[in-house]
């Protein structure tokens, strides 16, 4: 397995702490998420490693400054298989419970990602290296919202600055058939390589309700996108009941685990890989290793990290999906305004990898 060359490295903690971080997004709303900080001993050279919690609820972030995570049961002498045991045992959000079940993994990957990149350094490589694998360039999609109402205004300025600049969107019931138009003439509906309908959310900001009208419209108007998280209702089903739609059909919200996976309706052609969804390194990578596998396609998927994470998630790219239309590009695609120069797809990989970052 891809995480047994992870699992036996050395991992020594002195001391845990966190720092939270906000900013404002394109989405019109505040992020704020958590960096989770393990350091080494302080003889010598300090090393820290970094991760950093995704959760998307504020006041968990607010509880963890005020409260901190378990350090007694963080410090010591471990392997990373060891330390990963210990985290699954403790209760990551103490006081209260996350409202959802979920932000639980997004806690574990940030104190796991963290010992990870310790791991890394403490033994003086990258992640790369030490999975005996090369870091590639990365091709990534500028993934963004058209407004309220919707229009191509955001889609046309990101284009001005970078002239082949594909997309991630998300359909919304607003959508009609002269927006569809006007986004093909805006970017070309071939570079809309995601159209994420967000049918698998529950009891989220971002939920969507099934829409039969809507579906079949993208799936026409964008023959060559893949369909993220479509809900399968009486009135949608039979839009993917033909083999050529399901194969373009990914899923996102469901797949936390290998489990997952298997559950799904049909055997995927495409999945969005969110680390953090998966909580533990091991269950991310044994997931992966079962897609590579069965020639499923993977890509990696952004949640407005602010920190390291957003590094972390192009690393796993260039390891694992780097040619891939990656919902991973650069934090700055997420400011509200769009900044005049943007970098460009594929981002090129660090000259002198170092831990589990991309730097």
């Amino acid at each position: 397995m891809t995480y047994d060359r992870l699992a036996d490295l050395g991992l020594e903690i002195d001391a845990v702490s966190t720092e939270r971080l906000e900013r404002d997004t394109s989405s019109d709303f505040t992020r704020t998420t958590t960096e989770v900080r393990l350091a080494g001993p302080s003889e010598g050279t300090a090393t820290t490693g970094v991760g950093e919690d995704v959760t998307y609820e504020t006041a968990d972030h607010d509880r963890l400054a005020e409260t901190g995570l378990p350090e007694s049961e963080l410090v010591g002498e471990f392997t990373l298989a060891s330390f990963a045991d210990t985290v699954a045992d403790l209760d990551l959000f103490p006081g209260k419970a996350p409202d959802r079940e979920v932000f639980r993994n997004y806690r574990r990957w940030a104190v796991e990602s963290a010992a990870l990149d310790l791991a890394c350094r403490q033994a003086g490589t990258d992640v790369a290296t030490a999975l005996d694998r090369s870091l590639e360039p990365v091709s990534f999609v500028a993934s963004t919202r058209l407004g309220d109402p919707p229009t191509v205004d955001r889609l046309e300025r990101l284009r001005e600055r970078v002239p082949d600049l594909q997309f991630k969107l998300d359909p919304t019931p607003e959508w009609d058939r002269d927006l569809v138009a006007t986004i093909d003439d805006a970017v070309g509906a071939e570079n809309v390589r995601i159209l994420d309908l967000k049918g698998q959310y529950e009891g989220t900001d971002v939920d969507v309700p099934a829409d039969p009208d809507l579906y079949e419209l993208v799936l026409e108007a964008f023959p060559a996108a893949v369909v993220e998280d479509p809900a399968l209702t009486g009135e949608t089903e039979p839009l993917f009941e033909d083999p050529d739609v399901r194969e373009r059909v990914s899923w996102d919200a469901p797949i936390h685990g290998l489990e997952d996976v298997r559950n799904l309706p049909w055997e995927p052609e495409w999945l969005n890989v969110k680390p953090s969804r998966f909580g533990s390194l091991e269950s991310l990578l044994e997931t992966i290793e079962y897609c590579r596998e069965r020639d499923v396609s993977l890509y990696g998927g952004g949640q407005f990290e602010l920190g390291v994470g957003r590094g972390q998630i192009q690393t796993l790219a260039a390891l694992f999906y780097p040619d891939e239309p990656n919902d991973v590009a650069p934090g700055v695609y997420n400011d509200p305004a769009v900044a005049d120069d943007l970098p460009t797809s594929p981002l090129a990989t660090p000259a002198d990898p170092t831990g589990f970052r991309w730097e």
